[in-house]
């Protein structure tokens, strides 16, 4: 569970998300930043889990094997820790205009974004462990990312442009090991169901 929640967390990269949160808040006042960060953190929240309930019933419905899930899992993370090593990959989203952010593009695609989505809906249809243990891995996950996003400016303050780069980039190392660590488990596992069938 803890390994999970982990694993999600790095997905979601709140320390690469600090000067992105940090540019479009300071478009608003300052008495609304807080709240509004707060509701758009729900919002991300509230993405997860429909992504995490919904996730075991649209696999079933594709009838998407469990090593298939390992590789696409692997596949998945290795695109993530690609533009965290190398920012100059990485795109650029930013509010439109002034107005104050609802919703999009904060909570959803920033935070809750196509990769941490994915994942949780892959989780959701793995066999070991259950709705609790998924559940608290993401709201696990969900609290990590938010304290980070909450502390932004303290964060920015002690550890400078430079520290959170090389975090980011760290976090994008351990998430290529891990994928590839998935990619070999998913086609190990892909080798045994076939030499089983008869």
């Amino acid at each position: 569970m803890l390994s999970t929640a982990v694993l999600l967390f790095f997905i979601i990269d709140p320390f690469g998300l600090i000067p992105v949160f940090a540019g479009i808040l300071g478009r608003l006042p300052a008495e609304r930043r807080g709240p509004v960060l707060r509701r758009e953190l729900l919002f991300a929240l509230l993405a997860l889990l429909t992504f995490l309930y919904a996730g075991r019933w649209l696999l079933g419905m594709l009838h998407v094997s469990q090593p298939a899930m390992s590789i696409a899992g692997a596949l998945i993370l290795f695109l993530i820790a690609i533009p965290m090593i190398f920012p100059s990959v990485k795109l650029s989203m930013e509010a439109e205009g002034e107005s104050e952010p609802f919703i999009v593009p904060l909570a959803v695609p920033m935070f809750a974004g196509p990769s941490a989505l994915a994942m949780v809906m892959l989780m959701s249809g793995q066999t070991d462990g259950g709705w609790f243990t998924w559940t608290l891995s993401v709201v696990i996950a969900w609290a990590g990312a938010a304290g980070v996003l909450l502390a932004g400016n303290w964060l920015s303050a002690r550890l400078g442009k430079r520290g959170l780069i090389a975090l980011e980039r760290l976090m994008g190392m351990l998430l290529v090991a891990i994928s590839v660590e998935m990619m070999l488990g998913g086609i190990n596992a892909a080798l045994d169901a076939r030499a089983s069938v008869p």
